[in-house]
């Protein structure tokens, strides 16, 4: 009996050493009202914040905004931080206030009056890696920053039940292998722990261009591994609300 209890715990040691630990992101999405906000939460986030995460060890932060032909074009700038665990999501702002230069650096934003805000609004997602991409990915992409094509995308479930099939749908259904056969070059894929629009999960893709994103999502409308997926019973309806934003990196993003 002895024997067989210390097997078993080498089999259970095992297999949790195989098992990848989940990464945790944050998306900020700050609201802007004009472009004098944008201005001052580049040079916050460019000269301040960066530096200071990449002070922490916390590596691959994205700077976002919405392309040219989006409504909400200056309206609008996306940060995605991951963290590898919510212990450091947790004590990261708490570190922020505690760096001497990231104060000094960025004094103009935490220092604001309440007349002179540099956003209107900040929304802040977080969310738990998908089993199957448990750690983020920086794209291998080629073109020049400014014609990088980045897609974030919300899927909305209309219960918890119907939004964890769409999720199942991504992990062991292989909708994230047929992904990462057609070349997606995804940063990642993350159930929503907190946000405004749950049940839901996020996931972010990249592209060299426009053009090339529209190619990609072209073949995988024709994918013969999505036409065998997209029909089953238990895929059904497991979306409420597909909600698309596509966005330029800065030219100071990590990605």
């Amino acid at each position: 009996m002895k024997n067989i209890l210390f097997l078993g715990l080498i089999l259970l040691v095992s297999v949790a050493a195989k098992d990848p630990a989940s990464s945790y992101y944050e998306i900020r999405v700050y609201r802007l009202a004009d472009s004098a906000d944008e201005t001052r939460m580049d040079n916050y986030l460019q000269k301040a914040l960066l530096p200071a995460l990449h002070r922490m060890g916390i590596k691959n932060v994205g700077v976002f905004k919405p392309i040219k032909e989006d409504t909400i074009y200056n309206k609008r700038m996306y940060v995605l931080i991951p963290y590898k665990s919510l212990t450091e999501f947790e004590k990261t702002s708490a570190s922020l206030l505690k760096d001497a230069q990231y104060l000094t650096d960025g004094s103009d934003y935490v220092n604001s009056s309440h007349a002179d805000p540099p956003y209107t609004r900040m929304e802040t997602i977080v969310l738990k890696s998908f089993k199957y991409m448990p750690s983020p990915a920086v794209p291998n992409l080629k073109a020049p920053k400014e014609e990088r094509v980045y897609e974030l995308r919300s899927y909305e479930g209309a219960t918890e039940k119907l939004y964890q099939s769409k999720v199942h749908m991504f992990n062991e259904g292989g909708e994230i292998a047929l992904f990462t056969r057609l070349n997606f070059n995804a940063v990642f894929y993350g159930e929503v722990l907190s946000g405004s629009s749950m049940p839901n999960l996020m996931y972010m893709t990249s592209f060299e261009n426009k053009a090339d994103r529209d190619a990609h999502w072209k073949s995988f409308s024709a994918a013969p591994e999505w036409k065998a997926i997209v029909d089953l019973p238990q895929y059904k309806n497991t979306v409420s609300k597909n909600t698309q934003f596509l966005l330029n990196p800065t030219s100071y993003s990590d990605f």
